[in-house]
C-alpha cells in the first residue's frame, strides 16, 4: 500500500514524460499519490530539427518502472502532442484505465537554435508545433473532462526564455512566451468550474535539451570539442546563485506544488524556478 500523500487518489498525466523534466514529473505526482499517464512520442527522429535525439520507448518503460515503483499506477501511451488524432486517443485511453484526469502537466517540448536570419521554415513550424500547440491540444483535450467534474489543474511547461529575448532563440522563446499568455487566457475562462491554470519558467534544467554537443558549441564557440564540464563555468554565470543547472526535481516539485490543493487559488500565475534570475525582470 502506497502512503498518502497530497494528491492521492488523483490522475495526471504528463506529456513528454519519457525522460527528463517530464519522468522528473511523473515520478513527483506519484509519490504524492497520483496515478499516472505518461504521453511521449517515443521516437527518437520524432523532430529533425532538433539538434538531440528524443527519447524512446526504452526511456518511456524506465519511467513507468520508477512511477511503480513508488506504488502507484502508470499507463503509458505513444502519442505526439502536435496531432489532434494522437492526442484525442490519449485522452481516451487514459480515461478509459483510469477514469478521468485531475492534472495535466503539459510538458512535452524540444528546443534548437539559429540566428533568426538563417531560421529555416521547417525549424520554426517544428518549434511552434511541438512547444505551443502541443500544448494547446492536450489542455483543449482534457478541460471538458474537468469541467465535467468541476475541478482540475492546468500545469504547463514554459522556460525563464519566456520571460526575456534570447539571441539564437527567437522561435524557442516565441513558442515559450506564447505558452503563457495561453495559459493565463485558459485561467480566465475555467476560473468558475474548479480549474486552475498555472505555467512553470525553469531556467536551465539539466535534461538532454541542454547536455548535447551542438548546445556545447553554442555556448563555448573557441573551443574545438566542448563537453559538459567546459559549457558547466559559462552556465554558472547565466543565474545569480552561480548553480549551472537545475536538477530535474527541483521543477518537479513546482509542479506538484501547483498540483496539490495548496496551490488551489494559485490560477494565471508564471512560477519561475529561476536560481534568482527572476529578479532582473520585475
Amino acid at each position: 500500500m502506497a502512503p498518502m500523500g497530497k494528491l492521492d487518489g488523483k490522475i495526471g498525466v504528463v506529456t513528454g514524460g519519457a525522460r527528463g523534466q517530464g519522468r522528473a514529473h511523473a515520478v513527483a505526482l506519484a509519490r504524492e499519490g497520483c496515478d499516472v499517464a505518461v504521453w511521449d512520442v517515443a521516437a527518437p527522429g520524432a523532430a529533425p530539427t532538433a539538434p538531440y535525439p528524443l527519447a524512446d520507448r526504452s526511456d518511456m518503460a524506465t519511467t513507468v518502472q520508477l512511477v511503480e515503483a513508488t506504488g502507484r499506477r502508470c499507463l503509458s501511451v505513444v502519442a505526439d502532442v502536435r496531432s489532434t488524432g494522437d492526442v484525442t486517443a490519449a485522452t481516451a485511453a487514459t480515461v478509459e484505465a483510469f477514469g478521468r484526469v485531475d492534472i495535466l502537466v503539459a510538458n512535452a517540448g524540444i528546443c534548437s537554435f539559429a540566428p533568426v536570419a538563417e531560421l529555416t521554415d521547417e525549424a520554426w513550424e517544428e518549434m511552434l508545433a511541438t512547444d505551443l500547440t502541443g500544448v494547446f491540444k492536450p489542455v483543449r483535450a482534457v478541460l471538458p473532462l474537468m469541467a465535467a467534474q468541476r475541478q482540475g489543474r492546468v500545469i504547463a511547461t514554459a522556460s525563464m526564455a519566456g520571460r526575456m529575448g534570447m539571441p539564437n532563440l527567437a522561435h524557442y522563446v516565441a513558442a515559450k512566451w506564447g505558452v503563457i499568455g495561453f495559459v493565463k487566457s485558459v485561467a480566465l475562462e475555467v476560473a468558475e468550474l474548479g480549474i486552475t491554470a498555472n505555467v512553470v519558467c525553469p531556467a536551465t534544467v539539466d535534461t538532454a535539451m541542454v547536455h548535447n554537443p551542438p548546445m556545447y558549441g553554442l555556448f563555448c564557440p573557441g573551443l574545438p570539442d566542448p563537453g559538459r564540464a567546459d559549457v558547466e563555468p559559462v552556465y554558472r554565470r547565466m543565474n545569480p546563485m552561480r548553480v549551472p543547472w537545475l536538477d530535474t526535481a527541483d521543477v518537479a516539485a513546482a509542479v506538484a506544488f501547483l498540483a496539490s490543493d495548496e496551490a488551489r487559488f494559485v490560477s494565471g500565475a508564471t512560477l519561475e524556478v529561476s536560481m534568482g534570475g527572476s529578479a532582473h525582470l520585475h
